[in-house]
């Protein structure tokens, strides 16, 4: 499970008003093994060479309350650990929807591939 962000919270305002920020469609992945917490505004490590800096993710619709984001890394070096993932609103930092630490390291080396799927679902307010 993801942790939604302050400042995601934040901007999903603005967006739902019509105020004035982007969408979330970028894809970052980090090493940092920080757990998640509402005050985060980064990842704790982000990866930024060998294939896996942040980039543009296939974003969508999939049902009432759902939206998706989906990337497919490959890595162009030995050695990389991943142990978190990102949503953004674009290459600025500080602008971050949610973050997920995962339950364990996820290894890459040279041209191994990893595809991040990611399904937001929003429950109905009461």
């Amino acid at each position: 499970m993801a942790t939604l962000v302050n400042t995601g919270l934040e901007y999903i305002a603005k967006l739902i008003n019509g105020g004035s920020t982007a969408p979330f469609t970028y894809i970052a992945l980090g090493s940092g093994t920080t757990v998640e917490a509402i005050d985060q505004t980064a990842l704790v490590t982000e990866l930024t060479a060998n294939g896996l800096a942040r980039a543009a993710a296939t974003c969508g619709y999939e049902a009432i309350g759902k939206a998706t984001w989906s990337k497919e890394f490959t890595a162009t070096a030995d050695g990389q650990t991943i142990n978190e993932v990102g949503i953004f609103d674009a290459a600025f930092a500080g602008h971050m929807l949610m973050r997920h630490k995962y339950s364990s390291t996820k290894a890459l080396d040279n041209t191994e591939r990893l595809t991040v799927s990611i399904v937001f679902t929003e429950g109905r307010a009461s």
